[in-house]
């Protein structure tokens, strides 16, 4: 686990708790397990996470120009959010994901 200190209060007085985090990994096979089961293309799984077709290619194969590429936190919450059937938050409320009328390939 890596702990986070407590967060001091802000301008206008409100604190926060601390938190820990608790880290993880996934790996290309996890990650490419994870876009399959949602029956995403590359390209569809790129536009869902925010990210360009080429990185999902760096993720799966899991190196870039020989150099390992690891998956960040904030792309595999994304995938956590997708999972759970989260289409967007705004930081009150979240929408859920609409549902998927065609069949991709990939």
């Amino acid at each position: 686990m890596v702990p986070i200190d407590y967060v001091p209060r802000d301008a206008l007085g409100y604190g926060f708790k601390a938190i820990e985090l608790q880290t993880m990994s996934m790996d290309g096979v996890a990650f490419r397990s994870w876009r399959k089961r949602h029956k995403l293309s590359q390209k569809d799984a790129a536009k869902a996470l925010g990210l360009k077709p080429r990185i999902i290619q760096y993720y799966e194969k899991g190196e870039r120009d020989g150099k390992k590429v690891e998956i960040p936190l904030s792309v595999r919450l994304a995938c956590y959010a997708i999972e759970t059937g989260i289409g967007d938050f705004d930081g009150a409320e979240s929408s859920k994901l609409k549902a998927r009328s065609k069949k991709n390939k990939d």
